[in-house]
């Protein structure tokens, strides 16, 4: 599901707000995790999961075409854990058909 799919949910559930308004609340929510992982904070969505940040120390990569060494610097990586009620409604046993 893409973000204009999310907003086109959220709008049919949610007939009496306005798309452009339901578009800036999904932005709006997006921006403030966004953020707060910028400054490194641990963003945690009951019952979904729990957003945070992994610091991936420097190290010495190989180029996969030359075989050469490389220099690979420290980076800050997105991480999500799923919380336990997504991981029990992904692990829910599907109805045979």
């Amino acid at each position: 599901m893409i973000k204009s799919e999310l907003v086109l949910k959220i709008a049919e559930a949610n007939p009496h707000l306005y798309q452009r308004d339901i578009e800036n609340i999904v932005n709006a929510i997006l921006d403030e995790i966004a953020g707060a992982m910028a400054k490194g904070d641990r963003v945690e969505l009951r019952g979904f999961g729990a957003f945070s940040v992994k610091a991936r120390p420097a190290r010495i990569g190989r180029n996969p075409r030359t075989g050469a060494h490389v220099p690979v610097e420290e980076k800050f990586v997105p991480f999500f854990k799923t919380g336990k009620d997504m991981r029990l409604r992904l692990n829910k046993t599907p109805a045979k058909v």
